[in-house]
């Protein structure tokens, strides 16, 4: 039998899939059931033509273009919002997440956590959080969550989750519960909440969307044709109907896309034309993929700041309220600022934080 690096793939699959390696949590090949290639043989082939080298060159993580020069952490803001956070024993995306603005956040104020424990029961391809199998629920941490934010006195939070695929809601009632909450604990903070696809369970959806977080958001995270690659157990129009089913319970509707990791600039384009169909979502941000390991999917190109301007302009002009788009923006990205562009009044600008994260 040849061995499977010896063999030739087929350019179709070689440019719209790939199935990358993580210690733990679900195979991808089962989760997509289709022939997927693997990154430990060193084929991902998103352009036409590309060959089998070059294709190995993109799993090298390349030099980052002066653009995408991120602040160091550091400075007093750091360090106390480093203490708080330690205290508290929160979770926080910013760190499992590699996220490069970690250093801006944090020196501000700003800082991401994760509710329903630190592990995911789903392996995106693009995504650095662990995978595996999660720890029981801890019932208490919507009142810690709550406690902790009234003594950071914010004025505005963005609060995100790991995926729960093996709870029968994926956690509705916690989320619920950690709204509720932080609404009583803090009455003068707008909440935001990032959360998963519930599996399209409409009654779990219902139950978060009744705890009315001022800003609710799904992140889309990339265009139709690389949804099997990159988020394996997603499915690109559950993810719209989980949009549209925000939009329809009055809540102020926010969505994610990053870019660089295999796209078209034709198809972020589609995408948009797809998300406003589904939902007329209020709020866009757009961003470079960064790759974490070199066990997730690889760069495909750096997109310029041009390019990023562009894709403003075209979702401003497609209905978009608020569009952050930029080569550093991520999901949560100056979360307050879009906020106040949503004209949230209980937001207060001089004084506010964000827990935020890219999910």
């Amino acid at each position: 039998m040849s061995d499977r690096r010896d063999s030739v793939p087929n350019e179709a699959v070689a440019r719209t899939l790939a199935r990358h390696p993580r210690a733990l949590g679900g195979d991808t090949l089962r989760s997509t059931g289709v022939a997927t290639l693997s990154l430990t043989d060193r084929i991902l082939n998103n352009r036409s033509g590309a060959t089998t080298d070059s294709a190995i060159q993109q799993l090298e993580i390349r030099r980052k273009p002066d653009w995408l020069r991120a602040k160091m952490p550091g400075g007093e803001g750091y360090i106390r919002l480093k203490k708080i956070i330690d205290e508290n024993k929160l979770h926080t995306v910013c760190q499992e997440a590699s996220c490069p603005n970690m250093g801006e956040c944090w020196s501000r104020g700003s800082a991401t956590i994760m509710i329903l424990g630190d592990t995911c029961t789903r392996s995106c391809g693009f995504c650095n959080v662990k995978t595996g199998r999660p720890a029981q629920l801890d019932h208490d941490e919507p009142r810690r969550v709550a406690e902790s934010l009234r003594l950071m006195e914010l004025r505005h939070v963005v609060i995100t989750s790991v995926n729960r695929d093996e709870l029968p809601d994926g956690g509705a009632a916690i989320w619920a519960e950690t709204i509720q909450r932080v609404h009583e604990a803090c009455p003068q903070m707008s909440v935001e909440v990032l959360v998963g696809d519930f599996c399209g369970n409409q009654d779990a959806i219902r139950v978060v969307c009744d705890a009315k977080p001022e800003i609710i958001s799904h992140n889309m995270e990339t265009v139709r044709r690389m949804h099997p690659a990159v988020r394996p157990q997603a499915k690109y129009e559950r993810s719209l109907g989980v949009l549209a089913a925000f939009k329809a319970s009055g809540l102020i509707t926010k969505t994610g896309v990053m870019v660089g990791i295999g796209e078209r600039d034709e198809e972020v384009l589609e995408i948009l034309d797809d998300i406003q169909a589904a939902s007329k979502a209020d709020v866009l941000t757009i961003g470079q993929y960064l790759q974490p390991t070199r066990n997730h999917l690889p760069i495909d190109r750096w997109v310029h700041p041009d390019t990023f301007v562009m894709f403003k302009a075209e979702a401003l002009s497609r209905g978009f309220r608020v569009c952050e788009s930029g080569p550093l923006v991520r999901s949560s990205y100056h979360a307050d600022e879009q906020a106040v562009n949503c004209a949230m009044p209980r937001l207060v600008l001089n004084n506010a934080w964000m827990i935020c994260s890219l999910f």
